[in-house]
């Protein structure tokens, strides 16, 4: 083919795994997907359509296991990641009454400033929301002057919020915090255990969550400091990061004591 036939106008459609009909199309449709073609004989293609945008789904390979979450991927870009992360979490809340943020389906989370995404469907396929504008290259640790948790914090944000990998980022700063948790700031401790309580608690990994806790009570913030370890976690009050003791318990025309 010579150069004077080819024309800048080709278009993509990715053909994802679908292991079960049923479940592909009661979760795709609670987000507001349109199914515009479906057929299951003599063989599964579905298509689902949403916005300005479709995914088609065709028969799994064999022995495909849903459970491992590798079966397909779709990477979506947009102008802006935010208003569909909103969009998406809202009729999971009015289809499911809660937002699905673990197991299979579900959403990632997101943060503010955050540039991706993802949506794990029943197959294990993951659609990626990635802004337009994210960076090519990331620079892992930030700024050269950052050591430390400080350090190790910057790089768990790179990896949580633009590569979707929270397991890296509670393994970097479980590490991180062996190393340099005797010696770090209080605050910089603070925003370590809380962003471990933050990321094991949405990956279910129930180890170490009330060593953390606990130590995380155990250090003498001011109310500053507490708001600021916990600025920008998605669902801080959720998390139970803060202990309050109860109330001394009082007799009649007794007051309490310090």
């Amino acid at each position: 083919m010579t150069e004077a036939n080819v024309r800048a106008n080709e278009t993509t459609v990715p053909v994802l795994p679908c292991v079960s009909v049923e479940e592909t199309l009661e979760f795709y449709q609670a987000l507001g997907f349109e199914a515009t073609y479906k057929q299951t004989r003599p063989y599964v293609y579905l298509v689902l359509e949403w916005s300005g945008f479709a995914l088609h789904f065709g028969m799994p390979p064999k022995n495909v296991d849903p459970s491992q979450e590798d079966a397909g991927a779709c990477l979506v870009l947009v102008d802006e990641v935010a208003p569909y992360h909103a969009e998406f979490t809202r009729a999971m809340r009015a289809a499911y009454g809660k937002v699905l943020a673990k197991g299979r389906p579900r959403i990632t989370r997101f943060r503010p400033g955050a540039s991706r995404f993802t949506l794990v469907d029943p197959s294990g396929n993951s659609i990626i929301f990635i802004q337009r504008d994210e960076p090519a290259e990331l620079e892992y640790g930030g700024s050269k002057t950052l050591a430390g948790l400080a350090k190790a914090l910057d790089n768990a944000r790179i990896l949580s919020e633009f590569k979707n990998d929270d397991r890296t980022a509670l393994k970097v700063l479980i590490t991180a915090l062996r190393r340099h948790g005797d010696t770090a700031p209080p605050l910089d401790v603070a925003r370590t255990l809380a962003t471990l309580i933050e990321l094991a608690s949405a990956l279910e990994e129930t180890e170490g969550l009330e060593e953390w806790r606990r130590r995380l009570n155990s250090l003498e913030l001011t109310d500053a400091q507490r708001h600021q370890a916990t600025e920008g976690l998605g669902e801080a009050d959720a998390l139970h990061l803060w202990r309050t003791e109860p109330a001394p318990k009082t007799g009649p025309g007794e007051t309490p004591t310090s």
